[in-house]
């Protein structure tokens, strides 16, 4: 199976599907003329259904919109075989078919499409990739729920008027965690909670006393407290998607080595290169259709000689 981004080929017999949720209704063409169009279900043994019901019909491509993660657990029993050449299409290069929208209509036109040679397929990387990828996505979006946590705890400090934001660079570096320890722990004189203040601060000592009168009530130590809780446990969380990541990478530990020589890229960036294009550039047929395909080139949009801004 092939997963260029892009081909150029004449199709015999090829099937299209609408994928939705819960239902998946695809179209067998043979020609311009002739189609077969019918409904599955989108359980596993309707899945092999369809699977079937194309290998029967001698169907040699199939195409699907890329919409939401419906299409992936399509694509991979449709893939375990072989035999077939799967396209996913980005919906947005798919223009719909005029008039009443139906799930029919749109399996249809999309096999139309397909028979013709006018679609593009995306690049689905190989299945280690594309685990590598959830991986890595999903750590981002632990690490981002842990900054909007520790950005409540700062807003919570704030409704106390205790005012570490303003005096310290980091509130969640070593002293700043020391403070609110102590505020954890009953703690909450100026006095006593500004032992912590040290010579390499900015502001003075007196500043920093300053900062830490307060008014803690109960409710502000137990959000407090329970914010604690939760970016420990994140932090737990991203330790093991680290070490699930780092196993992964073991693979590929060539490729983020010679990716390290790029300045200005780390061995994180280095990993989250590979997760997302993977390591076989022969996917792409140069650097440009890379870079578009990455979101990194500018559209164009021209009629008449002016340049106009998407939606125009």
């Amino acid at each position: 199976m092939s997963n260029k981004i892009s081909f150029d080929q004449v199709i015999e017999i090829g099937c299209a599907a609408d994928v939705h949720k819960n239902n998946i209704v695809a179209t067998i063409r043979w020609g311009s003329e002739k189609y077969e169009t019918k409904e599955f279900g989108c359980y596993t043994s309707s899945l092999t259904k369809l699977r079937d019901w194309c290998k029967k019909h001698g169907v040699t491509h199939f195409a699907m919109e890329s919409t939401g993660v419906y299409w992936k657990p399509v694509y991979n029993i449709l893939a375990e075989e072989g035999g077939m050449e799967i396209i996913l299409v980005n919906a947005r290069h798919v223009k719909n078919v005029p008039g009443h929208k139906t799930d029919k209509k749109d399996s249809i036109w999309l096999s139309k499409l397909l028979i013709s040679g006018l679609l593009k397929g995306s690049f689905i990387p190989p299945t280690p990739i594309r685990e590598l990828r959830d991986l890595v996505r999903y750590k981002k979006k632990v690490i981002e729920q842990r900054s909007s946590e520790k950005n409540r705890v700062i807003r919570i400090l704030e409704d106390t008027n205790v005012k570490l934001s303003s005096v310290l660079s980091d509130v969640h570096g070593a002293v700043g965690q020391k403070i609110i320890n102590d505020i954890l722990n009953g703690i909450t004189d100026a006095k006593l909670l500004s032992r912590h203040y040290h010579g390499k601060m900015h502001k003075s000592r007196k500043e920093f006393r300053l900062a830490l009168e307060g008014r803690i009530t109960a409710h502000h130590k137990f959000m407090l407290q329970t914010i604690k809780r939760s970016i420990e446990q994140k932090d737990e969380l991203i330790k093991t998607i680290e070490a699930q990541i780092d196993d992964q990478i073991k693979a590929y530990q060539e490729d983020v080595d010679n990716l390290q020589t790029i300045d200005g890229v780390g061995r994180d960036s280095a990993i989250t290169i590979i997760s997302e294009i993977g390591n076989d550039m022969s996917q792409f047929p140069s650097e440009k259709h890379l870079s578009s395909w990455s979101g990194m080139s500018p559209g164009n949009h021209e009629s008449g000689g002016k340049k106009k801004t998407p939606g125009q």
